[in-house]
């Protein structure tokens, strides 16, 4: 971390006075200060982006998109539906998207439409499609191909073509783009015509393969039943077995009284069954509730509660005709109920007529229960006889059993040949409905999808969007700038403000010095130099220094400029150091050279001249003594001369005839050690002959950074002033300088920002910005600086 004792007393503070701590710049001043830093730049790219924006829109192709929506498994008319078949598989939705998608389909669209003449297949649709043509014969020798191979077409092709799933629904879109909306539609509704035709194709390629396998199996199944129906009469022939109606004689007799003794049990068992309920009935009606004795009665249908239960033939029981009752009863009943219910609605449960309604269903239910109970005595009756009956039954198949023994194993043969004929004779007519529903479902194939909404030419293109690509351009040529600005700002390490200079170096900013206009300077100077010339001519006996053109001369030939101003700036700034009397010999140097350290040197002592001290300017910088090429070009010796003791101070000393300034070049130097020279023991005693003679003597020093002199002579002299030029020296290599000078930033009185851009400076400066705004000083005396 720099430190310099000095700076406090060189520089007024306001912390210290006040006790107020200096702010920055908020983030709305520092976004402000970078849009007017790099305005232009993003200006610039904004502009530029939205030129190739607007080429693109014009040399892109529009693209247009147009849609089909199909549904799939719709399914097949009825009529042609064979009846003994199994409902159709869930139809695979991801299988026909891919069978959409697929080559088959497109080469098929593509040959039929003649696409390979298309100009967005081509590639002929798009303006760049010559320009890289052209290119492409310039660069490469080989003769560019007349047509697109199929295996192009068909990459394009599924390119432009895309089909999905709407959702969890049986509907699929079919999206075909192309820069021609009637193409677009044209074709999407060809894919669609070339799917529903390959699936026609394939099922009837299906459904005649079915149906030639349905006919041989036929044959075969024939054949099968034939044989097994000669084998069961061939059987019968040889046992002399007679059969009626296609059974055996005592087995069809056997057969007959099992199915009287199967319907004498089952009748036996539903009269038992209806007296039991009967006696439930009965028991249940003792209960208090109406409701359930009601709800007893009602449970029985009424073929029971009429006896109705059809007995089997050979079979008699008593019936009663009580069906014509109970319903009569029942709906009495229910009308009652209806009623009660209406009335105790309409007037209350406590009134008479509901009272009486009340009454009314309790003599039908006691009604219904006395017709019940008359009906289980009859129910008994019934049971006991149908009980008889069954045991009759029963020894009658005992005895046809015994009888049927003889020719049991006969039987049981023809038996089973007659099942294998049954069974191949019912495989016969099963297959056979099902060729002839193969048949007829081959000569009218019905495709498994249907168009729900055909492709129609788009009204509006699909891309490239207008509004998004140009918001693409600005909002991209925006970003773009901002980030080379940001860049910009990321790589500029040199100093822009005095803030950044005196945060940094911890040092005073003695002054912000004006970069020149130059071609004003150089013709106010050559005025100064004409009038200055005279007064020379006048003095011919000393050796004086002729005016010319530049910047050094600028502050005494423009007295009233803003650059004038600056440089009685830093004198004030020197003549205010409470140190001022013992600190005589004041030194310039810089971090680098070029920073113009030699040019404020000159104008210091000009302006320090134009008061009446007497001021000499020194060029110590010997290896480029650029002062001495400027003030006095036809100087042969100096100081060196002087040190070496070739030459006296009054034989090398130059003279301003203008302001008196006295000028020791540094010459002499040449093919020496100047750090020797400047560090020598004659030049502490020229430097104590100066201090006797002047009352201010400037030192133009060389730079910290390349060479080591001006640490040598740092001994000699009272007190530096840093030379920085405004936006070019980098701050970190300044930092290094004086830290490898430590003698050089002890004796820092502070640092003067040279060559600075006013104009530009108002942009770095934020809100301090307006303090150097040339208006201001433009009625004080004339700007002359940029």
């Amino acid at each position: 971390m720099l430190h310099n004792p000095n700076a406090s007393t060189v520089a007024y503070n306001p912390q210290q006075d006040h006790g107020w701590e200096r702010t920055g710049p908020g983030p709305f001043d520092v976004a402000l200060g970078f849009l007017r830093r790099h305005y232009l730049l993003i200006a610039i790219t904004t502009v530029v982006s939205l030129v190739a924006s607007f080429t693109v829109l014009k040399l892109v192709p529009p693209t247009y998109s147009a849609d089909v929506k199909i549904m799939l498994g719709s399914a097949k008319p009825p009529v042609l539906q064979p009846q003994p078949v199994q409902d159709d598989p869930p139809l695979d939705m991801e299988s026909q998207i891919e069978i959409l998608k697929s080559k088959s389909v497109a080469t098929a669209v593509i040959s039929k439409l003649n696409l390979a003449d298309d100009p967005d297949f081509s590639g002929k649709a798009s303006p760049l499609h010559g320009v890289m043509g052209a290119i492409r014969r310039l660069v490469s020798s080989t003769p560019e191909p007349s047509a697109p191979s199929m295996d192009d077409l068909l990459e394009e092709f599924q390119r432009r073509m895309n089909a999905f799933r709407i959702g969890t629904s049986t509907v699929v879109e079919v999206d075909f783009t192309a820069s021609d909306p009637q193409r677009a539609a044209m074709i999407a509704n060809a894919i669609v015509k070339e799917y529903f035709d390959q699936q026609l194709k394939a099922e009837a390629n299906e459904q005649r393969t079915v149906t030639a396998w349905l006919h041989d199996r036929l044959q075969e199944l024939g054949n099968d039943a034939t044989s097994a129906e000669r084998a069961v009469n061939d059987l019968k022939s040889r046992h002399n077995i007679v059969s009626a109606d296609g059974r055996f004689v005592d087995q069809q007799q056997i057969t007959e009284l099992t199915n009287r003794l199967v319907a004498a049990r089952t009748h036996t068992s539903s009269l038992m069954t209806r007296l039991n309920r009967f006696d439930e009935m009965l028991a249940s009606s003792t209960s208090d509730s109406p409701v359930d004795s009601f709800a007893a009665v009602s449970d029985f249908a009424p073929a029971e509660l009429s006896g109705n239960l059809n007995p089997p033939d050979g079979l008699s029981i008593s019936n009663s005709n009580s069906t014509a009752i109970i319903n009569s009863l029942r709906q009495q009943y229910l009308d009652n109920a209806k009623r009660e219910y209406e009335y105790a609605a309409k007037y209350g449960s406590d009134h008479l007529a509901v009272i009486n309604i009340r009454a009314a269903m309790k003599s039908i239910r006691q009604a219904i229960l006395d017709e019940v109970r008359r009906l289980a005595d009859v129910a008994k009756h019934d049971y006991a006889e149908a009980r008889q009956q069954q045991q009759e039954v029963e020894k009658q198949l005992a005895q046809a059993v015994v009888r049927s023994q003889d020719t049991m194993a006969a039987e049981i043969s023809i038996r089973e040949l007659e099942t294998s004929a049954k069974g191949y004779r019912a495989l016969y007519d099963t297959f056979l409905q099902r060729y002839m529903g193969s048949v007829q479902q081959g000569s009218f194939p019905i495709a498994k999808a249907r168009v729900i909404s055909a492709a129609t030419p788009p009204k509006k293109k699909i891309k490239p969007k207008s509004l998004v690509l140009l918001g693409i351009g600005l909002f991209g040529g925006l970003a773009f700038g901002g980030g080379l600005g940001l860049l910009r700002e990321l790589r500029d390490r040199s100093f822009r403000t005095t803030d950044q200079l005196e945060d940094r170096l911890r040092l005073p900013c003695l002054s912000v010095v004006p970069l020149l206009r130059q071609g004003e300077v150089n013709r106010i100077t050559s005025k100064a130099a004409l009038g200055a010339a005279g007064k020379a001519d006048a003095e011919c006996s000393r050796r004086m220094m002729t005016r010319g053109t530049g910047a050094c001369w600028a502050a005494s030939a423009m007295p009233s400029s803003r650059f004038a101003e600056s440089i009685r700036s830093l004198k004030v700034a020197i003549d205010q150091d409470p140190n001022r009397t013992a600190r005589k010999v004041l030194g310039l140097t810089s971090a680098l050279p070029n920073e113009g350290k030699s040019m404020i040197a000159a104008s210091l002592a000009q302006s320090i001249a134009s008061s009446g001290k007497r001021v000499i300017v020194i060029d110590c910088d010997l290896r480029n003594p650029s002062l001495s090429a400027t003030l006095a070009p036809d100087a042969g010796t100096g100081i060196a001369d002087i040190v070496s003791g070739a030459r006296l101070l009054e034989e090398t000393v130059w003279t301003d005839p203008a302001t008196r300034l006295d000028f020791l070049p540094g010459k002499g130097a040449a093919h020496r050690d100047t750090s020797d020279i400047l560090a020598n023991e004659q030049m502490r005693k020229l430097f104590e002959q100066l201090r006797a003679s002047y009352d201010y003597i400037i030192v133009d020093l060389p730079p910290l950074a390349p060479v080591a002199d001006a640490r040598a002579i740092s001994g000699l002299l009272d007190s530096f002033v840093l030379v920085v030029e405004w936006g070019r020296t980098p701050a970190d290599v300044v930092e290094h300088a004086l830290n490898t000078a430590p003698n050089v930033y002890d004796a820092l009185l502070g640092v003067v920002l040279n060559k600075t851009d006013m104009k530009a400076l108002k942009r770095y400066a934020n809100h301090f910005g307006d303090y150097y705004n040339h208006r201001y000083y433009a009625r004080y005396g004339s700007v002359m600086a940029e």
